[in-house]
């Protein structure tokens, strides 16, 4: 174990990183709960949901201990699950199954890049700002959803954004759930998340606003509703281009994104050229879960920079990531204290997740006219339009249009133009 994991080389132990591990697992285990309840508005069966996030999760996780040897846990990613059921189902009218027709192909193109150079040449076409815009544009767009979703925000019959009833029970406790997390999170308390939506359930609970679990363990729903229903036929459409390349893009930024935070604290990841063998073998992980994740029925699967947490706590090779999977695997006789989590237990989760990812828009040189026109396009009309796609293709337009209104020529590479016709599609073809 130790030559394989290089355990004494990374100058750890089995006792340090199944720590890491444990951390990692507290401060994700949060998406079961927020990315079932997600996904199941787009119309799919919330049990079946849970029993598939806590088995992919341990699966993919796994993988990347063994193949990437890497402290770094994978899941359905935030905000690419919310892109799936408001984007995806609700905005473009898609069946659910559709939606993971495009995941399951944006899986594919991604798994292809991974064992290939595109991927080095997509990251050098695409300014670096443009992807904090696409970060900062995510976290507004969660944040919005979950603002609406909690009814803080009602939409007026006019169109018009307002305040709901403050009044009301469940967004009082709601409310109370932002400002708990945000105190957690602060504090730097490990797995605040699913620490503040355990409270809020069990304020819920006690005050009869939700019912209360009756038992704990069961044994794991099947997922035979959910599992190999990709309709891929059903997305084979040119209009679609443009979702399945933001689902890329987007999985692509997150990914490297998140391995570069990760990376700086385990001083790994740190060349993005192609020659980092473990940052490589993590992005093909991510890329086979996203695959496979669509087969189970479920959203974009990618790395979580919770991960981070496991890495500050010792965690430095794929033993970490290995007593993580191991941890998610017992969340699957977990199902009735899952299914008796409130909604509004849930969507605290997705606004202070939104405000921590908006953060990256501290990083945009906004002195530089073409990134900051792009970028505020970018970050306004994702939640604006409720679509990923918009927003993106949108930034690449408005990019291009004013590097060539300032005749910045050389800023225009053959990647920009590419993504600047298909960014074109949404537009043209947005019947």
């Amino acid at each position: 174990m130790d030559k394989y994991f290089q355990l004494t080389q990374n100058h750890t132990n089995i006792k340090t990183e199944a720590l890491a591990g444990f951390t990692i697992f507290l401060t994700m285990l949060y998406i079961i709960p927020v990315g079932s309840q997600i996904l199941s508005i787009a119309g799919m069966p919330k049990d079946e949901l849970i029993t598939a996030i806590s088995l992919v999760t341990a699966l993919a996780t796994l993988l990347t201990g063994i193949w990437a040897n890497t402290p770094v846990a994978m899941s359905v990613g935030m905000g690419l699950n919310a892109y799936f059921t408001y984007g995806l189902v609700q905005g473009m009218g898609l069946t659910w199954q559709q939606a993971l027709g495009a995941v399951f192909l944006s899986g594919v193109i991604f798994l292809i890049i991974s064992f290939t150079k595109l991927r080095v040449w997509i990251m050098q076409s695409i300014p670096k700002d443009l992807r904090f815009a696409l970060c900062a544009g995510l976290g507004a767009f969660i944040a919005t959803i979950g603002f609406k979703s909690l009814g803080f925000i009602t939409i007026t019959s006019s169109g018009l954004m307002t305040l709901g009833d403050l009044s009301s029970p469940q967004i009082i406790i709601g409310i109370f759930g932002v400002i708990l997390m945000l105190l957690l999170h602060a504090l730097k308390i490990q797995g605040a998340f699913i620490i503040g939506i355990l409270i809020c359930s069990g304020i819920a609970w006690i005050l009869g606003l939700a019912s209360i679990p009756h038992h704990f363990l069961s044994t794991p729903s099947s997922i035979s509703g959910i599992a190999m229903q990709f309709d891929i036929k059903g997305i084979i459409h040119i209009a679609l281009i443009p979702a399945i390349i933001a689902l890329l893009i987007t999985d692509l930024f997150d990914s490297l994104g998140t391995l570069a935070g990760v990376g700086a604290k385990a001083k790994m990841f740190q060349d993005t050229s192609g020659k980092d063998k473990k940052l490589e073998k993590t992005l093909q992980v991510d890329a086979i879960a996203t695959t496979s994740g669509a087969m189970f029925g479920l959203s974009t699967t990618t790395a979580f920079l919770e991960s981070s947490a496991g890495v500050a706590s010792g965690g430095r090779t794929g033993l970490t990531a290995i007593f993580c999977a191991f941890f998610f695997i017992l969340t699957l006789f977990l199902l009735p204290i899952f299914s008796a989590i409130p909604d509004y237990a849930i969507y605290p989760t997705l606004i202070v997740v939104g405000a921590l990812m908006f953060m990256e828009a501290r990083h945009i040189n906004f002195e530089d006219l073409p990134i900051a026109a792009a970028s505020f396009f970018t970050i306004i009309l994702m939640p604006l339009s409720s679509s990923i796609t918009t927003g993106l293709a949108s930034g690449f337009i408005i990019y291009v249009l004013m590097c060539t209104f300032k005749r910045q020529w050389e800023r225009l590479n053959l990647g920009i133009m590419i993504l600047f016709l298909i960014s074109l599609i949404p537009f043209i073809f947005q019947n």
